[in-house]
């Protein structure tokens, strides 16, 4: 699963909460986690591990945070490659968490299963924040954070992403994204 989102959209806490439940079901879950990198210094600051502090002490969960390098896209050059070795060492289920989303930073799309696209309820003018090409290659659209005074907000953007998503070319004649 690709799992792509603005920052602030709960990605890294959502993959710990999926994660958990997924390990619990007896699966083993691996998590690649892209981190920009300083256009400056070339560093990165690979936080994702750190937040999801109860998924890296799980025996059946592996987390590898990577810096981009400069590549674009949302993944690393490597990515896919490390997604074949997650696979190949067992694990049954990958979690590919990339850098954070604008126009084109869905190239991880063409690598996984499924494509989820997470967002915030209350981002301001959502359809602007998100661009088309990133919504046309969702193939899930997840609106996250939705409790508490927050509920009215998320159900307003999924109805404009539902709405959206109608004006979209299908990408399968056996699946229509969900909101």
């Amino acid at each position: 699963l690709g799992l792509s989102g603005p920052p602030g959209a709960g990605k890294s806490t959502f993959i710990e909460c999926f994660g958990k439940m997924l390990t619990e079901r007896k699966h083993k879950v691996s998590v690649l986690a892209v981190d920009p990198s300083s256009s400056t210094s070339g560093g990165s600051l690979l936080g994702d591990k750190t937040r999801m502090t109860e998924l890296s002490r799980d025996m059946n969960a592996y987390i590898r945070p990577s810096p981009t390098s400069g590549t674009l896209g949302g993944v690393t050059r490597t990515t896919n490659e490390a997604i074949l070795l997650c696979e190949g060492g067992g694990y049954d289920v990958v979690l590919v968490e990339t850098v954070g989303v604008g126009q084109s930073e869905f190239a991880v799309a063409d690598m996984v299963d499924m494509f989820i696209l997470l967002l915030p309820p209350a981002g301001g003018d959502e359809l602007q924040g998100i661009k088309r090409g990133i919504i046309e290659m969702a193939d899930l659209v997840a609106i996250n954070k939705a409790d508490g005074d927050l509920v009215v907000p998320a159900r307003r953007i999924q109805a404009e992403y539902i709405s959206a998503m109608k004006l979209l070319r299908k990408r399968s004649k056996l699946w229509r994204p969900k909101v």
